[in-house]
């Protein structure tokens, strides 16, 4: 698992270790991570250090002294070092001495020659976009195709949500120290590269999935399992406007595990056609048992629509709601206020703004996390950086899909019917959207690249077919 820190916990963490070290060691300790990440990065560009071109673009604080620091550590290894110092009389005094003794030159402007350029502007407390001088800079070196190595976050960007405030630096790499913070998930960051520095951080509430945890936690039959045991999604989607709808989330249920899935709707005769086995009715009341429904995609939001999504949540099983079913929902909310059993909201922003009266903002962490807890239930709010959350203070997940290859018509079938699958196998609300989630992007991601070399239009019928490869591959 993948966890998250604010920048209030970070500097929690550090507090005793800065008084235990020496002066200045914890800042060395980082600055050599840096340091290193910044070596890789020039050997995979350029063949390796020495002769290599670097300026250290450095502000006031901590986050400029690890630059320097870094810078003189590369230095040392021959690399011919600059630093632009954005506020002279402020820099890191002790860092910005070693760079003087090591042979660093200080400079007015970014050098022409220059192949990397170090981001030591702004670090975890800094708020709002670059001021103008950096800005200037920095979009000289963007002009210039010069690569940028962030330190800890890339300038102008906030720590806890990575929405810009303005101008801000953008990163090919980024390295952070201690602890992932929210931005390195929600913004623009390149890559991330987290360096240990010792702090010794518990697990957090802000978290992430990763491919170890869908080994550990995707449900597989055991010797004793049967189709039953392992769960039965029953599916109410699909009309006969949105029959594919129907297809989509049944066929995904399917991919995801090896229990059973039942079919109640309209779209019964052409279920069955595209997925033999699935047992499909036309009529709700001849469903049969299940573990978990799915209610929504496709579905309209006429009468029979409603007689459906009421029929599932009145249950006492995990109901997963999304599409019509969040559009129905919006206008009777109460029909999920204090329902016992797990219940999984996936909106996409406008169904969002829908359901809280508001749309979701710059902090969409914590607006997920007030819905979730105005409703009582689990909510996955759709994005190129998926954000989940359960009710009551309980976890929240970040899931960075790596590309916008799911952003296709039908996608979000095929998420809900995986979701729907993994509660009725038994998972918690949080951990099925969450894991799913992961997996969904996974498929989307290999389904554009599929046959290769190189990336290419997909859909999401392709996306379904790519479920079974994305969970074996992990």
């Amino acid at each position: 698992m993948r966890y998250y820190y604010s920048a209030e916990q970070i500097r929690d963490a550090e507090a005793p270790l800065l008084q235990s070290l020496p002066d200045g060691a914890l800042m060395r300790r980082a600055a050599y991570g840096l340091a290193t990440a910044i070596g890789r990065e020039l050997g995979t560009r350029t063949g390796g250090v020495a002769g290599r071109q670097i300026c250290a673009v450095v502000g006031s604080g901590d986050n400029g002294g690890d630059a320097l620091w870094a810078a003189t550590l590369l230095r040392r290894r021959g690399a011919s070092a600059t630093a632009l110092l954005l506020n002279p009389d402020r820099a890191h005094p002790a860092g910005l001495a070693a760079f003087r003794r090591a042979g660093g030159r200080i400079v007015e402007t970014v050098p022409a020659a220059t192949e990397l350029v170090i981001d030591g502007v702004v670090g975890i407390s800094g708020s709002g976009g670059l001021r103008p001088d950096a800005a200037a800079v920095f979009a000289t070196v963007e002009d210039a195709g010069i690569p940028v190595v962030a330190v800890d976050l890339p300038s102008g960007l906030d720590v806890a949500t990575g929405a810009a405030g303005g101008p801000h630096v953008r990163a090919a790499l980024t390295v952070t120290f201690g602890g992932l913070k929210p931005v390195h998930a929600l913004g623009e960051c390149g890559r991330v590269e987290l360096i240990d520095i010792g702090l010794g951080l518990p697990p957090s509430h802000l978290r992430g999935i990763e491919a170890a945890d869908v080994c550990a936690r995707w449900p597989r039959p055991g010797p004793k399992d049967d189709k039953y045991t392992q769960g039965v999604t029953g599916i109410l989607a699909g009309s006969s406007t949105y029959p594919g709808a129907a297809i989509l989330c049944t066929g995904a249920a399917v991919a995801a595990t090896s229990g059973m899935v039942r079919y109640a709707g309209s779209a019964a005769k052409q279920v069955v056609e595209h997925w033999p086995e699935v047992i499909a009715t036309g009529d709700l009341r001849s469903a049969g048992r299940v573990q978990a429904w799915v209610v929504g995609p496709g579905l309209g939001t006429d009468e029979t629509g409603a007689a459906a999504l009421c029929f599932a949540l009145e249950t006492d099983l995990p109901v997963l709601v999304d599409a019509d079913g969040l559009t129905l929902l919006a206008a009777h909310p109460e029909l999920v206020v204090g329902r016992q059993a797990p219940t999984v909201l996936t909106p996409h922003a406008g169904e969002f703004k829908r359901l809280a009266g508001s749309e979701p903002g710059d902090d969409r962490v914590a607006a997920t996390r007030r819905l979730a807890d105005q409703l009582g239930v689990t909510v996955l709010l759709k994005g190129n950086v998926t954000v989940i959350a359960e009710p009551d203070a309980g976890a929240a997940y970040l899931n960075p899909a790596g590309g916008s290859w799911a952003a296709t018509a039908g996608s979000g079938d095929v998420l809900s019917g995986m979701i729907g699958a993994l509660l009725a196998a038994g998972l918690p609300g949080g951990e099925a959207a969450a894991l799913a989630a992961f997996v969904h992007a996974h498929a989307a991601n290999a389904s554009a690249a599929d046959p290769g070399p190189n990336p290419a239009p997909t859909s999401a019928s392709r996306i379904l077919a790519h479920i079974r490869t994305a969970i074996a591959g992990f």
